[in-house]
């Protein structure tokens, strides 16, 4: 009999008695996206909607306990900390943290949602301890200005105060953007989340929903953050698929009813979530993202209703030797000429293209694509550093974006391309890659959660992967060694061809 192997992740928190917030959103969250939980409990709270009418906390040897319990037999890849009441939660934490070598997601539940302090004084000055063991910090506004003691009220308020944070020790920040009414000059459709870490500094934008069952919001967050990375995700994709479940969250929350009136309920996370309306867009800034209107590069119930085969190539001459064959769409990717050299290179291409009517997209270098009338251009992730989208876009350019994980699929969402590409599908010599191989289910779920898109697969697609790689349902495919490093490519290309039209 096989077994299903979910990884465990922890949740040291409080709980609610009206089932709201607190563990049962940490549970709920976690089991949505197949983890196991586990929970360590801080205190035992009696809430309703109005207010919290009594904070229990547990005493150290109750909390510690616990951790015993649980350390040997249920040891965690990540643990979310939400409620720390106490001098004594905090200690019975910091001792399991010294020799805990896994992930840590802090969540800081400072005040109810009512406004009373659930942490005591002598705990709130020790808090900078655990900030300097932490993964992950996700304040609210209001927990940031407290942690912080800076006044937040725009964007370089947040950003100051988040990397104050960092400055604390913590290795990554995510200020959740709920809380726009200390922010006077935001009156937006979005809702603006903060992330800032060694590595990257970033926005993501959801759009508001109009409900009222919002209970749980930060613990739902910040344990489905948890969950993703006991799953293996990188803290970027975490972030990412923890306000992609947030999100589904507060679309599938619910009312409570009762004999004489109803209450307002909690967020729902249901399954991993599947749906392009929850997944958050990524910009650079907190300025609501651009819509650049990029053209359409398939035309459905026309021949070119799909992108096709899609050769990847570093010379013009290859356009020569393959657009004859029949091939519709393909890449000029040129990694050893520069100046006139390279110009000329390019030219020559887009001629050729143009007089088999095919769709070149030109790789990286934009600004000849523009000046020499390129169908369109194709960026990697690190060209939109640089680029100049608007300029692409007023071209009337088509643009093609690669893609490897979730923040890239969120960042290159908010720009809107013309097509997406997934990679690597399998494991591929082509290029050094850091991703782990995506393979068919994976790339799957890609066209699943943006459906709207063309999607081209890449990475490791030979003439035994093909079939199943256009069974997928994507409108192209790119090849590059399989074509170029082929004996006979003229063959190969014509094989692939027949394949990609009979399946």
């Amino acid at each position: 009999m096989a077994y299903r192997m979910k990884p465990v992740a922890w949740t040291v928190a409080g709980s609610d008695t009206a089932g709201l917030a607190g563990q049962v959103a940490d549970v709920r969250a976690m089991e949505a996206l197949g983890v196991h939980p586990c929970m360590i409990t801080t205190a035992v709270t009696a809430q309703n909607n109005q207010q919290v009418v009594a904070l229990n906390p547990l005493s150290y040897e109750q909390i510690e306990s616990q951790f015993n319990a649980l350390e040997k037999d249920f040891s965690p890849v990540a643990v979310k900390v939400g409620l720390l009441p106490t001098v004594d939660a905090l200690k019975a934490l910091s001792e399991f943290l010294e020799h805990y070598k896994g992930l840590v997601i802090v969540d800081p539940v400072l005040a109810s949602s009512s406004g009373k302090q659930l942490v005591d004084d002598e705990t709130l000055e020790k808090y900078s301890e655990l900030l300097a063991k932490a993964t992950l910090v996700t304040p609210n506004i209001p927990e940031l200005a407290l942690l912080s003691g800076i006044e937040i009220t725009d964007e370089e308020s947040i950003a100051k105060a988040a990397q104050y944070l960092l400055n604390q020790g913590a290795k990554a920040v995510l200020v959740k953007g709920g809380h726009t009414e200390y922010l006077g000059n935001i009156h937006d459709d979005y809702v603006h989340d903060y992330f800032i870490s060694e590595r990257h500094t970033f926005w993501l934008h959801s759009k508001k929903q109009d409900t009222d069952n919002t209970r749980g919001t930060g613990c739902v967050l910040a344990s489905a953050i948890t969950a993703a990375l006991a799953l293996g995700h990188s803290l970027e994709d975490a972030v990412v698929i923890g306000k992609m479940l947030l999100n589904q969250g507060l679309r599938q929350g619910y009312s409570i009813t009762t004999e004489t009136d109803y209450q307002k309920g909690p967020l729902k996370p249901l399954h991993w979530p599947n749906e392009t309306q929850d997944l958050p867009l990524i910009t650079a800034s907190m300025t609501d993202p651009v819509d650049y209107h990029f053209p359409q590069c398939v035309e459905h119930g026309s021949d070119q209703e799909t992108l096709g085969l899609y050769p990847v190539v570093e010379r013009a001459s290859w356009l020569e030797q393959l657009l004859p064959l029949g091939v519709t769409t393909i890449q000029l990717r040129v990694k050893d000429l520069s100046g006139e050299a390279l110009e000329a290179e390019i030219e020559q291409a887009i001629q050729i293209a143009q007089k088999y009517k095919a769709r070149l997209f030109i790789n990286d270098y934009w600004q000849l694509a523009i000046k020499h009338g390129a169908y369109g251009v194709h960026l990697g992730q690190e060209d939109l550093e640089t680029a100049e989208l608007s300029a692409i876009s007023n071209a009337g350019l088509r643009l093609g974006l690669s893609t490897h994980c979730y923040y890239e699929v969120a960042r290159a969402h908010a720009i809107k391309p013309s097509y997406l590409a997934c990679g690597p599908v399998y494991h591929t010599d082509s290029k050094d890659m850091p991703w782990i191989p995506h393979g068919i289910e994976n790339l799957m779920k890609w066209k699943e959660l943006l459906p709207d898109y063309p999607w081209v697969a890449i990475g490791g697609i030979n003439l035994e992967r093909f079939p199943k790689v256009v069974q997928t349902g994507v409108s192209g495919i790119a090849m590059i060694s399989a074509i170029t490093q082929a004996d006979e490519p003229e063959a190969v290309t014509k094989t692939m061809m027949e394949m990609f039209r009979h399946e």
